[in-house]
């Protein structure tokens, strides 16, 4: 007879071993692995919106006391504004800037969206594998019932369909939604940046405000 420490180990086992497993067979390794990526910088993913803005508010100084031609691009705690302000001064064009912001918050969203779509498909199948321990459990029954088995067998069975419900809506499915929240929210201090960079540089720019709404449109 296995202890109740052991059935709640073997229930947890099958149930997230379960879920993992499926959850690679459809997802893909790849993917996966991604998805855990993007977890696991969640707790410190935060974007330094006001750190980035004064380091903007910097350059956008040079800009006006230099010109976009002689300025230099300063370096962000950032990749896409790294790439965003030496296009801009590269290019002195302000679609440039807005070009670039496009193509690294496009590649954003699809890695948080496929984070959350990996995690959705682990919400789904954990309730599975929790009614698949039940089986599995149940499967162990001595056919003369004897009860000890019969206690050991029901314990189990309990256990793993409460692990898998537990799994899929109290953690799967939650993390998908933290994750699609954190890049929302990141995505629209972005954008307000680049908007606010943009408008401050646009009479430093050929076309001026016209060059600006040109980019916008």
């Amino acid at each position: 007879m296995l202890s109740q420490s052991h059935i709640e180990v073997v229930s947890a086992l099958i149930v997230v071993g379960g879920t993992l497993l499926a959850t690679i067979l459809r997802c893909g390794l790849a993917d996966t692995r991604k998805a855990l990526r993007v977890l696991a910088r969640l707790p410190r993913r935060r974007f330094d919106a006001e750190g980035t803005r004064a380091e903007l508010a910097a350059q956008i100084r040079e800009i006006r006391q230099d010109g976009l031609i002689r300025a230099e691009a300063h370096q962000f705690d950032d990749l896409e504004f790294d790439e965003a302000t030496r296009a801009l001064i590269g290019t002195r064009s302000v679609a440039a800037l807005h070009a670039a912001h496009q193509r690294h918050r496009a590649h954003r969203i699809e890695v948080s969206e496929q984070a959350a779509q990996v995690l959705a498909q682990a919400a789904e199948m954990a309730p599975v594998f929790g009614l698949a321990g039940t089986l599995i459990s149940l499967s162990q029954l001595r056919v003369d019932g004897a009860s000890t088995d019969l206690t050991g067998a029901i314990g189990m069975a309990v256990l793993t369909t409460l692990y898998g419900l537990l799994l899929g809506n109290l953690v799967l499915t939650p993390l998908a939604r933290m994750i699609e929240r954190a890049s929302a929210m990141e995505e629209d201090e972005r954008q307000k940046l680049v908007e606010w960079l943009a408008g401050e540089v646009a009479t430093e720019v050929p076309g001026g405000r016209h060059g600006e709404a040109a980019a916008r449109a």
